[in-house]
């Protein structure tokens, strides 16, 4: 996973929210690559630089619901996307299941935040053209999951 943290620094002032999505795209990650325990990850993360500016509590609820859901979010994603979830890149896949987590189980955050917040972890710890692929898997699902909100907001 490169880090180019400080690029996507110097582009947007990064709220606590912001820094709790990307600590648990961090913990996704090492769980997805290396199948460690929930505990195990978040006791790292915390200890992690900068953790102490993160929305601690948004952290935990996406990192242990996302990894908790992920059989059922990867379900609800499969038809949506055009190859085996497991072929993403592991950046991708993270953001997707924190995406599509927010999407179904955070209604107070509105759709077009949290499609943009996997969008901005995509693009400042993904490859080159990642963030247009989860742009696009994460607008289709929010019309499924929001349909009300979503149109509303395409009107």
């Amino acid at each position: 996973m490169s880090n180019k943290s400080e690029h996507a620094n110097s582009n947007k002032n990064r709220t606590p929210r912001h820094r709790a999505r990307e600590f648990a795209l961090q913990g996704l990650y090492q769980w997805l690559l290396n199948f460690e325990y929930t505990g195990v990850i978040e006791a790292n993360i915390r200890e992690a630089h900068g953790f102490d500016k993160a929305d601690a509590e948004h952290f935990d609820t996406l990192l242990t619901g996302a990894i908790r859901d992920a059989d059922l979010l990867r379900a609800d994603l499969a038809p949506l996307i055009d190859r085996p979830i497991k072929e993403l890149s592991p950046v991708e896949h993270a953001a997707l299941l924190i995406g599509a987590f927010e999407l179904k189980n955070q209604p107070e955050i509105p759709y077009k935040v949290v499609i943009n917040e996997a969008v901005e972890l995509t693009k400042s710890f993904g490859g080159v053209d990642g963030h247009k692929y989860v742009n696009g898997v994460l607008d289709r699902f929010a019309a499924q999951v929001r349909p009300t909100e979503v149109g509303a907001g395409r009107r």
